[in-house]
């Protein structure tokens, strides 16, 4: 049974604007030791949770541990869970947290100095005139067949160029672009503005595209 017991009186989960039917059904039935609501929040998130943490990590068994370690933060700090995000987002900002502190203990994190990749140019600066104008413009992918464009080696090809990318610009292309999630939902569990969510994810998108170009060009020659 599970143990979650609040440390005062007064109900830090009253419902807020921000809590869905949903969220407010499982924050009380965990709550109340309902193993059944944790093992479906589990069935929920788990999967999402190991992608995200390999993003961090150098093995598989380190993402599990970091996602083992996740659920038991979860769980140590439901009691203070205020509701001021949705349930998810709280449980990946938890996660994203696990996970980079387990990559600097595995020395997987950027030096301090390549930081500076998030801000550098989205596109190679050489690919355009002095004017301006594209000297070399990104390759459209109109026309390409789908069967080139869904491929596993072009996943493949992506899920390698996103590990490449600087740290907040891979959190970010990996929320939305991998997992599907909203830009509400990455700027609550990343913690930042919508501008900041944006640019960075216009940046990786971009070099992302940068990085398949030479595929595409093989596919259609």
């Amino acid at each position: 049974m599970l143990l979650l017991v609040a440390t005062s009186d007064a109900d830090p989960h009253a419902p807020t604007a921000d809590q869905s039917p949903d969220d407010r059904r499982l924050v009380a039935a965990l709550l109340n030791g309902d193993e059944q609501a944790f093992g479906e929040l589990v069935a929920r998130y788990n999967g999402a949770l190991l992608r995200l943490a390999l993003m961090y990590v150098r093995s598989r068994s380190a993402a599990e541990e970091v996602v083992q370690d996740t659920w038991l933060g979860v769980l140590r700090g439901l009691p203070a869970f205020e509701g001021r995000s949705s349930l998810k987002t709280w449980i990946f900002r938890i996660l994203v947290n696990q996970a980079r502190t387990r990559g600097v203990r595995e020395s997987r994190s950027v030096p301090f100095s390549a930081l500076a990749g998030e801000d550098g140019p989205a596109v190679d600066p050489d690919r355009f005139l002095p004017d301006g104008g594209w000297e070399s413009p990104p390759r459209s992918v109109d026309g390409l067949p789908d069967a080139v464009l869904l491929s596993a080696e072009a996943r493949a090809l992506v899920l390698m160029a996103i590990e490449e990318l600087p740290p907040r610009q891979r959190d970010v292309i990996t929320l939305r672009d991998v997992e599907g999630w909203s830009a509400a939902e990455v700027r609550e569990a990343l913690d930042l503005s919508e501008a900041n969510e944006r640019v960075l994810l216009h940046r990786a998108r971009a070099k992302v595209r940068a990085r398949l170009e030479p595929y595409f060009d093989e596919a259609a020659a």
